[in-house]
């Protein structure tokens, strides 16, 4: 363990708390911080050190992991009082793993190099099973000596890593990723209600399909657990709607037309006006019955 830096990791929700036990049972000294204390519990028996905050996690900690809901959240714990800013020491990297604002991003970039420290952006996708499974895909921007800093810590969680290029890129690609990942969850959808709606077997249909050119994650993964209703959340619909409002903020200021979106984005608002907004993102499904009268 002497060899390897010490990692903090501060949010434990359903992605950040497999995450953090893989790199600890990587051999990585870990600190973790998480608002709900209890969630701490688990990897404090494996031999995690806790902390009382983000700055005692920073400094404790040299490589620094932030896995939290949205941008107020990361400027929270990484700019708040007592955040990682006022304790993180130089020559660290922070490590910014949810889904935020790249703007945001290029902020704490600013204002950590005034710290002699780096940020890296690093959002991920492959939802619970792949934060469980440590086959996260893993997008990633920033100055390239701090990501390549960070890649034997990134390869304990993730399976594809990938360097997509200066601070913010990281963020650009995850939002490329949720447009594909909302758009094609709708037609997987319609084609789960159009198959039911005719008499198929919806899980037939599925295997039939599967394999061919209209397989995809959320076709394997979550068109099953609609046809179980199982509608627990893996990714909720209240956080890939947080994606789709950054989505169309992003896109609204490069003047790209994202028409599937924006209408993918408005079918899960009213999944969120069905009080469905702490479900899964396979929800959605339910929003299409509705409409096929279902």
């Amino acid at each position: 363990m002497a060899n390897k830096p010490s990692v903090g990791f501060i949010g434990l929700g359903i992605m950040g708390l497999p995450m953090a036990g893989h790199i600890l049972k990587a051999g990585y000294p870990l600190t973790v911080y998480n608002r709900t204390t209890s969630k701490t519990r688990s990897l404090e028996a494996e031999g995690a050190a806790v902390a009382a905050s983000p700055r005692e996690v920073a400094e404790n900690s040299r490589m620094i992991i932030t896995m939290v809901s949205d941008s107020p959240d990361v400027q929270e714990v990484v700019a708040g009082p007592d955040g990682v800013l006022d304790g993180v020491r130089p020559g660290s990297v922070v490590m910014d793993m949810s889904t935020i604002s790249p703007q945001v991003e290029r902020d704490l970039d600013r204002q950590l190099r005034e710290k002699g420290c780096a940020l890296v952006d690093a959002p991920v996708s492959g939802g619970d099973v792949g934060a469980q499974n440590a086959t996260l895909a893993i997008m990633a921007g920033g100055d390239r000596e701090a990501f390549d800093r960070a890649v034997p810590i990134f390869e304990t969680m993730g399976k594809t890593i990938t360097y997509c290029g200066p601070v913010g890129s990281g963020q650009l690609t995850k939002l490329c990723n949720q447009i594909l990942v909302a758009v094609t969850l709708m037609g997987v959808s319609e084609a789960l209600v159009f198959a039911g709606k005719n008499g198929l077997d919806q899980r037939v249909m599925v295997e039939a399909v599967k394999g061919g050119a209209a397989g995809s994650w959320q076709l394997s993964n979550l068109a099953p657990r609609v046809v179980d209703r199982d509608f627990a959340p893996g990714f909720m619909v209240d956080l890939i709607q947080k994606d789709l409002r950054l989505v169309m903020e992003s896109g609204a200021a490069a003047q790209a037309a994202l028409p599937a979106t924006s209408l993918v984005n408005q079918l899960f608002r009213t999944s969120q006006a069905r009080g469905e907004g702490l479900e899964g993102t396979q929800a959605l499904a339910k929003v299409l019955e509705q409409l096929a009268g279902g």
